[in-house]
């Protein structure tokens, strides 16, 4: 997985570009605990991410939980697949999709 950053103020893009699995969550962890202090708007952009598993789902659901204390998290551009993931999971409810 690729994770490429991008920071703007106190806005931060993160794109991720493959497979958000077992293997790369805690890349995207490590990556995401050290680049959250003062920012106030994490968009995720999601348009090259192909696949994503229980464990990616968890990370985002505890970034979710940081940024709810800080700021907002969207995620953007989610194909198909993630997507059923998303609704399947419950998670449309939780996080912010566009």
């Amino acid at each position: 997985m690729t994770i490429n950053k991008e920071q703007n103020g106190t806005t931060l893009n993160i794109a991720l570009e493959g497979r958000l699995d077992t293997n790369t969550s805690p890349d995207f962890e490590k990556e995401l605990q050290g680049s959250l202090d003062g920012i106030e708007e994490l968009i995720l952009d999601f348009s090259k991410l192909d696949y994503i598993s229980s464990a990616g789902l968890r990370v985002l659901l505890s970034t979710q939980k940081q940024m709810n204390k800080q700021g907002t998290m969207v995620i953007r551009n989610v194909n198909e697949t993630i997507s059923e993931v998303f609704e399947i999971t419950g998670f449309v409810d939780i996080l912010t999709i566009e």
